[in-house]
Parts: structure tokens; C-alpha cells; sequence
């Protein structure tokens, strides 16, 4: 008995990996132009969808929710976030809306990180004057920046970001 694959739409270009595994497992619609659909895109979409699997550019709207075809069940939002959709609209029309909370964090802590070093010492402005020619030579005062060596690192707020910085 052949049963048919839920439809889902995926609105932003993923990582090959993932559409690949996606269009092995169901029937896809990909975005292949890696371009926010507009709101009549969106509409289209979420007429035919089973499932929807939008970013944190798309905007979620009560009235696309409402426009959806009878099949959308589910909003998998690829990504932490949910503020770019309407979760009450979609609450009303039976829709589960999912995110993916951990899958940033590890990363999100890196780039803390690499912050707290290129910000201080000037790191991003120092490229910059390379680039663009603007480097005339060592100075004894181009580019000091603050030492961090023998600061304390104070992390407000412990939660998974704050460990993972930890």
C-alpha cells in the first residue's frame, strides 16, 4: 500500500545535507533562490503544505495562519525563535508550531567568544584599514585597543548561552 508523503514546504535554502534527508523522506518544495518569500509566496505555500518549515525572516502572520489550506498541521520553525509567528492564530487552528532551541547555542557561545577578543583589541577595525589600503605602517599608538589579559570575565544570566560561554 503506497502512502502518500506529507507535503512540506521549506521557505529559506538549507544545508544540503538537510534537503537532501528531507526530499528522501517526504514530498519538498524547496526555495532554491535562498530569497524571503514575499507574503503571497507564503500564502501559496501554506495553501498546499502539510507542513511548513519557515525561518526567522518569514513572518508568520494571524492572516496567512488563517488563509492555510485545511492540511497545514504543523510550523517547524527552523531555528530557536518563534516571535516571527503568530502562535495563538495557530493555536486556534490546531497548528503545533516547533522550533529548535538548542541548536544554536554551542555557536552562538563561539562567537561570544571570538567577540570578546576582536572587540577590545580592535580585531574587525584592524582588517578593515588592511583591506581597504588604508594600513600605513606600524605605529606606537595605531590600533592599542584594551588589553585583556588578567581581566574577569563576568557572565550575567546562566542559562544554556551563559554555560556553554562558561
Amino acid at each position: 500500500m503506497n502512502k502518500k508523503k506529507p507535503r512540506v514546504v521549506v521557505t529559506r535554502k538549507l544545508p544540503d545535507t538537510t534537503e537532501t534527508r528531507l526530499m528522501e523522506l517526504f514530498d519538498v518544495k524547496l526555495n532554491v533562490t535562498d530569497e524571503p518569500m514575499s507574503p503571497s509566496q507564503l500564502a501559496e505555500a501554506m495553501a498546499t503544505a502539510d507542513v511548513l518549515v519557515p525561518t526567522v525572516t518569514d513572518h508568520i502572520t494571524g492572516e496567512l495562519i488563517k488563509g492555510a489550506g485545511k492540511s497545514l498541521k504543523l510550523i517547524a520553525n527552523y531555528g530557536t525563535g518563534v516571535d516571527h509567528i503568530d502562535l495563538e492564530a495557530a493555536r486556534e487552528r490546531g497548528m503545533t508550531v516547533t522550533n529548535t532551541p538548542d541548536v544554536l547555542t554551542e555557536d552562538t557561545a563561539d562567537m561570544t567568544m571570538a567577540l570578546i577578543l576582536a572587540v577590545p583589541r580592535r580585531l574587525t577595525e584592524g582588517a578593515r584599514e588592511l583591506r581597504t589600503g588604508n594600513w600605513t605602517g606600524w605605529a606606537p599608538t595605531w590600533m592599542l585597543g584594551h588589553r585583556i589579559f588578567g581581566k574577569r570575565l563576568g557572565i550575567i544570566g546562566m542559562g544554556r548561552i551563559g554555560q556553554a560561554v562558561a
